[in-house]
């Protein structure tokens, strides 16, 4: 049986203070997600957070509460699972999760451009990895190519039929 995928959610960093304080570095767009008494799973073993301070990117977990053995969490990896994600994280109206996203269509009016292979953030913008379908590459378009996520170019994403459809994005395959 194949272990459920797990999503890359924030990493811990050095410790802060005597009392097994640590930074915390964020990897989602939804802190709301961590929560004292939550438990999240890491490359260290399952994590518990015992207290967390947001604003201040501030974490303690149980079992870690003296500086010696927070140390042993420092750059700690945190990972939550689709459906933990889906259950803790609110969508607002329009919002997409990325794992909903990667392996979606991507059309430009009614043609066919390629499949979103991944996604890559740059500053504050989300940018898809388009790979271009076979049919364009073998007219001399590049393999593949950018498309930032924004209503300049991205019409509608429909998750159901895990179709995006786009405007003026076929401009940007052929500047590629």
């Amino acid at each position: 049986m194949r272990e459920k995928e797990q999503f890359f959610i924030a990493q811990v960093g050095k410790t802060v203070g005597l009392w097994g304080d640590l930074k915390f570095h964020l990897h989602t767009d939804f802190p709301e997600q961590f929560k004292i008494s939550q438990s999240y799973k890491s490359d260290r073993g399952i994590l518990e957070i015992l207290d967390i301070n947001l604003t201040r990117g501030i974490i303690k977990f149980r079992g870690y509460e003296s500086l010696e053995s927070a140390k042993k969490l420092t750059n700690a990896k945190i990972y939550s699972s689709k459906e933990a994600t889906e259950k803790n994280c609110e969508l607002k109206e329009g919002e997409h999760f990325w794992f909903d996203i990667i392996g979606s269509t991507v059309f430009d009016k009614k043609e066919l451009l390629g499949v979103v292979t991944d996604i890559q953030r740059m500053l504050d913008v989300d940018y898809l990895v388009i790979k271009t379908d076979s049919k364009l590459v073998k007219e001399g378009f590049s393999s593949s190519f950018l498309v930032p996520y924004i209503p300049r170019y991205i019409i509608q994403s429909d998750t159901t039929t895990h179709k995006i459809f786009s405007q003026d994005t076929k401009d940007i395959l052929e500047a590629s």
